[in-house]
């Protein structure tokens, strides 16, 4: 449990903010379940069917980059993977956080590629700067566009025989015929008009406020890819005379001596922090075990 010292600040900060900077990545995810990842849970063994045996691979993440794995096997784990993003409920920490938020001036910059976001927040608040599984790109990229994949998920998943896609059926390029790739962070990630689009839209946002009182929440960031949330975020505290900084996190909660001073680090479960600072029951909540914390070099 979080002292009601640090609640309390966090709630003033959250209230007298004129502005609310979410940083989420997949800490946020985790926190409501999410582990299959990097965990080798019910819903990762039945994402990769045999192929986890077949393979001794033990996490989705491991799946993705294992380079045993045919095209067809491959595709059969981006395809389940992809279906499940598409069909799996709606996390605890995100409707939390959406109550959280209500009727406050906010926007959302994710790493997470889950679209989890997407469920409770409008589209038009939230920058991904990793992609999103529910697109698609060319492998080349020959051109400059990403897909919407849906349909195109929901039979081919429906075609998957033995655990793997038959290669007849992998998706193609319409303007080259490559192989498609999903529209996330990779050697080939596309970084695009579409990209660029939504990075414009939270510069703007950051511009409009950076002479007000800015909070600037990182919910779950690891230590992966610090350049894209985490380091920004202290920053901007350092250089903007009225920003401060929170950062909830059980696993890398700390704050830069420059900036300690405008900064609040929670290290505990960020399902238990959002309850807490709604003023609702933890009781529901699975208590926070550190055996469960996952490896950070995975941490995407």
């Amino acid at each position: 449990m979080v002292s009601a010292e640090k609640i309390q600040l966090l709630r003033e900060k959250i209230s007298e903010a004129d502005a609310i900077v979410v940083g989420g990545a997949s800490g946020m995810s985790a926190a409501s379940g999410f582990v299959f990842y990097y965990k080798d849970d019910e819903v990762y063994r039945r994402l990769a069917g045999g192929l986890a045996r077949k393979y001794g691979i033990h996490s989705m993440f491991d799946a993705f980059y294992d380079r045993r794995l045919t095209a067809g096997e491959r595709w059969a784990v981006i395809l389940r993977t992809t279906r499940y993003i598409y069909e799996c409920g709606t996390g605890g920490t995100y409707r939390d956080l959406a109550e959280l938020l209500e009727d406050r001036n906010y926007y959302v910059v994710t790493t997470n590629q889950d679209a989890q976001f997407f469920r409770v927040f409008p589209t038009r608040n939230i920058t991904r700067i990793q992609g999103d599984w529910r697109y698609w790109q060319c492998s080349l990229p020959c051109h400059d566009g990403i897909y919407d994949n849906h349909d195109e998920v929901m039979w081919l998943c429906d075609a998957i025989c033995g655990d793997a896609l038959p290669e007849k059926l992998i998706p193609r390029c319409p303007h080259c015929g490559a192989p498609m790739e999903p529209w996330v962070r990779s050697h080939v990630f596309l970084q695009g008009k579409f990209y660029h689009r939504e990075m414009k839209r939270y510069r703007d946002f950051l511009e409009k406020h950076r002479q007000g009182k800015v909070l600037f929440l990182e919910l779950g960031v690891g230590m992966m890819t610090p350049m894209f949330i985490k380091e920004p975020f202290m920053n901007m505290v350092y250089q903007w005379p009225h920003a401060f900084y929170a950062t909830v996190n059980p696993q890398h909660a700390f704050v830069p001596e420059e900036i300690a001073g405008r900064s609040l680090a929670i290290g505990d479960d960020i399902a238990v922090t959002l309850r807490q600072l709604l003023g609702k029951s933890t009781a529901e909540v699975k208590p926070f075990d550190g055996r469960d914390l996952f490896n950070p070099s995975r941490v995407y």
